[in-house]
């Protein structure tokens, strides 16, 4: 039964449906004892009515609930009023992995740094005799905080090397975050628990799961990532799970020669048929990406075997690389006239920062208008995100001071400015340094470009009209054109 704006769960005031599932509806609400925002998973009628259930459901959120990390999606309480059981979650305001996944591969750096953090939220849950079981892009969330791990909806007690037949759910399994709900992943249902794609041998074989199946899922997580596409595909339930069964996935270097071999052992590992041949803890998985993370000369893949197919194509691939180079240097050098100028071919983030491509922190790297200082964000190790420069010639970037919260830089024509959103304003500050000046409020979208009149144009939201103001300051209102969709404008007027 669907719940209206208003209804009450006890000390929580419902507000809005979020999204819906076979094994319940979710919705935002508020808790007025805490004055914060919650969501409120509100369980089936034919789950609630089963005494069996209902116990054993209730011993397992006391045991999920104790799972307090910062990447973990928080279950904060039960409750039941008038035959509708219900739980009350964390609110994530964010996007899911899955969602992200949408728009093609995650950059390498992105990459490790959710591995890392979603490894570390399953060692915690492992290390607390929680299974996961149903681990897959759906139930990962990118929020501005970081990471966070949701759904433990079909956990279970954990157990190593266990056999026989899986058990029921106890949780449900459905989302907890803002924004709208995407179209799942095929799902099973009946003795089969979790999601298939994502399922590790023993599971589909119909075997109970244990840590090694969470390994497993995460290797297939870890895989989509690095890919873009799924490492088990079919057209149906049967054929994905016989590819699971049966064959192991391209690996990743075969197609991105520049992954590092070590990831990709990593990745296969995960993903071993015989979980005996896996990687055997969360811990382990999450040592390993971090050695990856901090070895930025592994992005050069090491040779392989000589009895590998692969030796082949990556000294083709290397000597190809190095006859461009040379081309490249002969080509410049011939240029007398022109200034020198030092490209770097890898440009690592900032010490003890990583490089967001999509949420809140969201933007791509910006080059300046004379090419050669790039602009672009990056978030600390506390979550703090700020706007950093840095020359094409310099081995370091500087942090402009008084852009917290910044995403999308644009530069000014003259390349003396930076344009940005953050905190929902649009701002503008000099990379000289000082502080940024704001020029617009309630501005929900980073899209922006700066004219060579002193014009700024910006969406104020996502799929919205395009607003123009002064880079000096002043009132937004419309362009002199006839008003166009941002989701339509990909190139704005003021530079054609």
């Amino acid at each position: 039964m669907a719940l209206t704006s208003g209804t009450r769960l006890g000390p929580y005031e419902i507000q809005s449906p979020l999204g819906a599932g076979g094994m319940g509806e979710v919705y935002r609400a508020k808790d007025t004892r805490l004055d914060r925002i919650v969501a409120i998973k509100v369980l089936p009628t034919h789950l609630s009515d089963n005494p069996e259930f209902k116990q054993r459901f209730e011993r397992e959120a006391r045991t999920v609930s104790s799972l307090n990390h910062p990447h973990i999606c928080h279950l904060y309480d039960i409750g039941s009023q008038d035959g509708t059981d219900f739980l009350v979650m964390e609110f994530l305001d964010g996007e899911t992995l899955a969602e992200r996944l949408r728009r093609g591969a995650l950059p390498f750096a992105e990459l490790l740094k959710i591995g890392m953090e979603v490894a570390e939220a399953l060692e915690i849950a492992h290390r607390a005799g929680i299974l996961h079981r149903d681990l897959k892009p759906g139930n990962i969330m990118l929020t501005k905080a970081g990471t966070k791990l949701m759904d433990f909806g079909l956990a279970k007690p954990a157990s190593l090397g266990a056999t026989g037949s899986a058990s029921a759910p106890l949780l449900s399994a459905a989302r907890t975050m803002s924004g709208p709900t995407p179209v799942s992943p095929l799902t099973t249902a009946g003795s089969i628990v979790g999601t298939i794609q994502y399922m590790s041998p023993e599971q589909i074989e119909g075997k109970e799961a244990d840590l090694r199946s969470d390994i497993f899922a995460f290797g297939a997580v870890l895989y989509e990532m690095a890919m873009g596409k799924r490492a088990f595909e079919g057209k149906s339930q049967i054929s994905v799970a016989s590819a699971i069964l049966e064959k192991d996935p391209e690996p990743i270097s075969a197609t991105k020669p520049l992954t590092p071999a070590a990831f990709d052992h990593l990745v296969a590992a995960c993903l071993a048929k015989d979980r005996e041949e896996r990687f055997q803890s969360a811990h382990d998985v999450r040592l390993e990406l971090k050695a990856i993370s901090k070895s930025p000369l592994s992005l050069a893949v090491a040779p392989a075997p000589a009895s590998s197919a692969l030796g082949p194509l990556l000294l083709s691939v290397g000597g190809a690389v190095l006859f461009a180079l040379a081309v490249i240097m002969f080509y410049f050098s011939q240029r007398a006239n022109a200034p020198a100028l030092s490209v770097c071919a890898y440009i690592p983030p900032p010490p003890q920062t990583t490089f967001r491509a999509s949420g809140f922190d969201a933007g791509p790297v910006v080059v300046s208008p004379d090419g050669k200082t790039l602009a672009f964000s990056a978030v600390d190790d506390k979550g703090h995100t700020n706007l950093w420069l840095r020359p094409l010639d310099a081995q370091q970037a500087t942090m402009l001071p008084s852009t917290e919260d910044a995403a999308s830089p644009f530069w000014s024509p003259d390349g003396h400015y930076l344009g940005f959103v953050a905190d929902r304003k649009l701002k503008k500050v000099s990379i000289s340094g000082g502080d940024a000046q704001t020029l617009a409020d309630d501005v929900y979208s980073g899209s922006g470009d700066w004219s060579s009149d002193g014009v700024i144009l910006f969406c104020k939201q996502n799929f919205g009209p395009i607003s123009q103001i002064p880079a000096s300051g002043g009132s937004a209102r419309d362009p002199p054109w006839p008003r166009r969709s941002c989701e339509l404008q990909s190139i704005f007027p003021s530079r054609r």
